[in-house]
């Protein structure tokens, strides 16, 4: 029998779906126009990075940016706002590092540029002097491991510069940061040196975490500049008996409180059920701690300035979390997860601003895929704004664990990413590096993101 009522449904519908697709563009055209008239955003991250500075975890100016994320959430017009304490680590760096070259050419060459890696150990106030031997790769380590007792390993593993996304380059060589010191420890290392994790056309090392492995020894290890590595590489290659003296002062003490810094928006329909948005507070000590993550901080307390000026009342609970000590342990992220297990939370989506405060270009997603055909169904929403990718797989380190511990659907904010490794971890990363209206853009983006899924959920 033929259906006379399908015709009529589809001239409601389709009117229907014409209406709210404007009605959600106006909406994000009014996002856009707040976030990039009355942004808040830059004059926040002036203050963090230039009154607070570098704030690890454990440190002084980790307490201090505590108080800054309170004051701004206040100011931004947060419903509530508290601080949910955890144990964070206390690696301090001490004096400045010292490595050099000592050649039996007896030229001059100056101490080379480098950076201890965070939760390394020193060395004795003495230092190390050793002949040091270069390593290619995890299988040249394997290969020379009858050479390595008693020496200094160099890690001479380059980023590769074919992977257009950049992250790929960093995801393919960080385990020599991460692992390598326990890997040499393993064959007799006294110490390792680690090219930085960079394709950035200067000398600045860029450090960054370590893990010691339980079943080898600790040693110490460090992060080189780009062009010292090169330098070294290139004497090795004609002075074998080459060797270095390594000095570093850095130290683990006990664990100490830190805290997320909270701030909600309280859901007007459904208060219970939680949307998450947020970066990290704290930085490395050597930098300002600008880009990673200073401006995922202050876009995700855009987000809520902006709702609040634009009278957008969420169905859901919006909370803005800056998170404490992703940098050399993830325990606010854990902390934040742990708790949302313990209470039974009910968690939609979890949204992470970690990837630097350049261009948005998209957002890399991590969750089923009708979950994510959904969202992409929002995509030429985004168009007029040049954002385009919702391709990529993934979330951020701080929502990962939500998504590990309850299964949160998650996601990550998506800037172009040619300049990130330029400056991750490493002394330039200032509030001069930061662009106002690229930085503005992407709060824009997480704001309209996370309209939408509060409006339409997953």
């Amino acid at each position: 029998m033929r259906n006379y009522l399908l015709p009529a449904l589809l001239a409601i519908t389709f009117p229907v779906c014409a209406q709210q697709q404007e009605n959600d563009s106006l909406i994000l055209r009014n996002l856009a126009n707040e976030v990039l008239t009355h942004s808040t955003a830059y004059a926040n991250l002036r203050e963090l990075t230039q009154q607070v500075g570098g704030r690890l975890a454990g440190s002084p100016q980790m307490v201090q940016a505590e108080k800054w994320g309170v004051k701004v959430l206040k100011d931004a017009g947060a419903d509530t706002v508290y601080m949910q304490a955890c144990q964070v680590p206390h690696w301090v760096r001490g004096a400045k590092e010292e490595v050099r070259v000592i050649s039996r050419r007896r030229d001059f060459i100056p101490p080379l540029n480098v950076l201890a890696l965070g939760n390394s150990i020193g060395t004795a106030p003495a230092g190390i002097t050793a002949p040091v031997i270069e390593v290619a790769s995890f299988e040249d380590l394997e290969a020379k491991k009858d050479k390595v007792k008693g020496k200094i390993v160099f890690y001479n593993y380059a980023f590769k510069p074919e992977f257009v996304r950049t992250f790929e380059s960093y995801g393919d060589a960080v385990k020599y940061r991460g692992q390598g010191a326990s890997r040499a420890a393993k064959y007799g290392a006294l110490a390792v040196v680690v090219r930085s994790m960079s394709h950035g056309a200067n000398n600045l090392p860029h450090t960054g975490s370590l893990r010691y492995d339980e079943d080898a020894p600790k040693i110490p290890a460090v992060a080189i500049g780009l062009e010292d590595a090169d330098m070294l590489s290139s004497r090795l290659k004609g002075e074998s008996d080459l060797k270095l003296f390594f000095r570093t002062n850095c130290q683990m003490l006990p664990d100490t409180t830190g805290h997320n810094v909270i701030g909600e928006i309280r859901g007007s329909e459904n208060p219970d059920r939680y949307i998450t948005v947020g970066g990290h507070l704290d930085s490395w000590d050597v930098n300002e701690g600008a880009h990673d993550d200073g401006t995922g901080c202050v876009q995700s307390v855009e987000l809520l300035r902006a709702f609040k000026a634009l009278g957008i009342k969420p169905k859901n609970t919006i909370r803005i979390v800056l998170f404490a000590n992703e940098e050399n342990g993830a325990r606010g992220g854990k902390k934040y997860a742990e708790v949302a297990k313990a209470k039974g939370e009910q968690h939609i989506f979890a949204l992470e601003s970690d990837a630097g405060g350049f261009t948005p270009r998209g957002f890399s997603l991590m969750m089923p895929d009708d979950k994510r055909a959904k969202v992409k169904s929002w995509a030429p929403l985004f168009l007029p704004y040049d954002v385009y990718d919702f391709d990529a797989v993934g979330g951020g380190v701080d929502v990962g664990q939500l998504y590990e511990a309850i299964g949160t659907p998650m996601g990550e904010l998506l800037p172009d990413s040619q300049r990130y490794f330029d400056l991750h971890h490493a002394a330039n990363d200032t509030f001069e590096a930061v662009n106002k209206r690229e930085m503005e853009l992407g709060a824009f983006s997480m704001a309209g993101l996370i309209y939408l899924i509060d409006k339409y959920g997953l």
